[in-house]
């Protein structure tokens, strides 16, 4: 059990690495005003085996806490991408899993100031995929705490296999 979760967790801080490093510099407009208005969007899970989740969600930056991970800001200003807070792709799931009782758990990486799912309604990876984000049909460049929502977005989170 031990030698499983060592093996997921260096899984999944190599693949978070990778992704980070290779991704591409976006940039974002940066604004001195407050945004973390309450934006709707749509939230999507899809699971290995099929959709676990979709829904209109209403979310703003706040705090997270996960059993794995703790008690997290995840508003935007994570790793500096944002001066004030706004709404991000994560806390859209935790709003999505507190405003429909489902669970989800995440790992906290402080060297990327941000989570990565590790499982959705008891769904993991299990060291042969992770849960990729993407918005509006993009995988983001950033981690889920980072990434700025509008309304409207298109929030999907997909197993997805190494």
């Amino acid at each position: 059990m031990h030698l499983r979760s060592v093996r997921r967790t260096l899984i999944t801080t190599t693949a978070l690495g990778l992704a980070l490093a290779s991704a591409p510099a976006v940039a974002q407009p940066r604004t001195a005003d407050p945004t973390n208005a309450s934006v709707k969007v749509v939230l999507t899970v899809q699971g290995p085996d099929g959709r676990l989740f979709k829904g209109r969600i209403k979310t703003k930056g706040h705090e997270v806490t996960t059993a794995t991970g703790g008690t997290h800001a995840c508003d935007g200003t994570n790793g500096g991408a944002h001066p004030s807070a706004v709404p991000t792709p994560t806390a859209a799931l935790d709003d999505a899993a507190r405003k429909r009782h489902f669970t989800w758990d995440g790992t906290w990486y402080a060297s990327f100031d941000d989570y990565t799912v590790d499982t959705i309604k008891n769904v993991d990876g299990g060291g042969v995929a992770y849960w990729n984000i993407s918005v509006n049909g993009t995988s983001i460049p950033v981690g889920g705490c980072q990434f700025k929502l509008n309304a409207g977005d298109k929030v999907a989170f997909t197993w997805t296999a190494f």
